[in-house]
């Protein structure tokens, strides 16, 4: 009996090798990977001679359709798509009142869940959500369980902005996630300091984009960084750290994870990171408005020796959809902070760790497809493995392209990476076994993706291997 498609002649990579093979598809899944010899005919096949075959990329901090990007799910999932991602974490936002806020009044966690869930239907990939808890309402701790049970299994707070929580209402969260086996997710600054620097920087007229890095210093979220992952061990929750920026951060998460393993802390960095030092400020002025800032190059290459020895897990987008009107500011602070990324990331970080510095396919698998997959509790995505989701990717390792803005899918209309060259692009990307892309244009339409519900985590370490090169 003849399988839905064939993926003939490539260099599969999994979490652990490469090998020359063949990947059979049938009924949205991998029924086989080996030998072509061995596998049944196929309706459709697909030639990946000379190509790299990887699992799907699974991004686990994207902002879609809300007050952190003009994104809508078609437009952002379009752009997912485009760069080989096939499924992506965003957030079910708590409502909350405050001048950053789009909502009129407070309102429940999982209010935000179904906000965002209703959403779905737009997505060209797999869509999953964070709950997102950003105001201490002792009742949210009461929602947590029904979110678990509608598949959200981690949970984000931040430290700082007026969404953020005191680290004492932190701890209950950490107290009552830990008791469910959720996954605490942390963006770290230390606000007093953040906020005092800002003000300082705002009294003395200083609000050229180059001036941005001196209001959130490395040592704020090496501060929260800290803190927050000490609460979180003190009560055996799994603590995962959004978007490490520094040396200074990821020294204060390595040391925790030394002392309490890779069960219950791990941390991930963003490609603009591991790709950009902080010159863009100068370059490229409000565009790069982000938080936490854009270090310099010392911190980034900090960046990647923890990748190596496996302190930092995964290399996100922490994707944002904002315009350049939008981005627009004469002083730094009234720049909207965040960029877009989803497009780019594969590329560019094959580019900056496989071409640029040698490091393997396998870590590369690693990185943006198997361990945000185990660690988020996806065990059908971030594999070829048979019996999981055909979310595939068919990448040409050797073609090299430049980067513009003008090929952007999401409703962002510029690009940090404007410009560069960068060698290895995607061809083919399959979602369920159904394309979205083919000979990279976009052929997928709303309703190719849905949303996926997560299961609790195991962090065991041979589920979700760190480091090597």
């Amino acid at each position: 009996m003849a399988v839905d498609t064939l993926i003939i002649g490539g260099t599969v990579v999994s979490p652990e090798t490469t090998r020359r093979a063949s990947v059979a598809i049938d009924d949205g899944r991998v029924v086989a990977v080996g030998d072509r010899a061995t596998l049944p005919a196929a309706s459709t096949t697909i030639d990946a001679t000379d190509k790299v075959v990887m699992p799907g990329v699974v991004d686990p901090h994207v902002h879609i359709g809300d007050m952190f990007s003009m994104d809508s799910y078609e437009s952002a999932t379009a752009a997912a798509a485009l760069g080989g991602v096939t499924t992506c974490i965003d957030f079910g936002w708590q409502a909350w009142v405050g001048d950053a806020s789009p909502f009129d009044a407070a309102g429940p966690l999982m209010d935000g869940v179904e906000r965002k869930r209703a959403k779905a239907d737009e997505a060209i990939v797999d869509v999953s959500l964070h709950g997102g808890i950003t105001r201490e309402d002792p009742a949210v701790l009461d929602e947590l369980p029904a979110a678990v049970d509608a598949g959200v299994t981690s949970f984000k707070m931040y430290s700082t902005y007026e969404m953020g929580v005191s680290y004492g209402f932190m701890e209950r969260v950490f107290e009552r996630l830990s008791d469910l086996g959720a996954v605490a997710v942390v963006h770290t600054e230390d606000d007093s300091v953040c906020e005092t620097r800002t003000a300082r920087l705002r009294e003395e007229g200083r609000g050229d984009p180059t001036d941005y890095p001196d209001a959130r210093p490395d040592y704020a979220e090496a501060m929260a960084a800290g803190d927050a992952v000490r609460l979180a061990t003190e009560h055996g929750c799994k603590y995962y750290g959004f978007h490490t920026t520094s040396e200074k951060a990821a020294a204060e998460l390595a040391r925790y994870r030394d002392r309490y393993g890779p069960a219950l802390v791990r941390a991930e960095t963003c490609t603009h990171y591991t790709a950009l030092e902080e010159s863009v400020y100068a370059e490229q002025g409000t565009l790069a408005m982000l938080a936490p800032p854009i270090r310099p190059e010392e911190d980034r290459e900090a960046l990647i020796d923890h990748l190596r020895r496996g302190t930092l897990d995964v290399v996100s987008s922490d994707h944002c959809g904002y315009t350049r009107e939008r981005k627009a500011a004469d002083d730094w602070w009234d720049s909207a902070f965040g960029a877009n990324g989803l497009q780019t990331e594969l590329p560019v970080l094959h580019d900056e760790l496989v071409v640029r510095r040698g490091l393997s396919y396998p870590l590369l698998v690693r990185l943006k497809c198997a361990n945000p997959a185990r660690l988020f509790g996806l065990p059908n995505k971030g594999t070829l493995d048979p019996g999981t989701d055909a979310d595939v990717v068919v990448f040409d390792p050797t073609t090299t392209e430049t980067v513009t803005a003008e090929e952007n899918a999401s409703t962002a209309d510029f690009t940090l990476f404007e410009g560069r060259d960068v060698t290895g692009t995607v061809e083919t990307v399959l979602v369920r076994g159904t394309p979205v892309v083919r000979d990279g244009e976009l052929v997928g339409t709303p309703g190719d993706g849905a949303f996926v519900g997560r299961e609790v985590p195991t962090w065991d370490p041979s589920v979700a291997p760190t480091g090597g090169d």
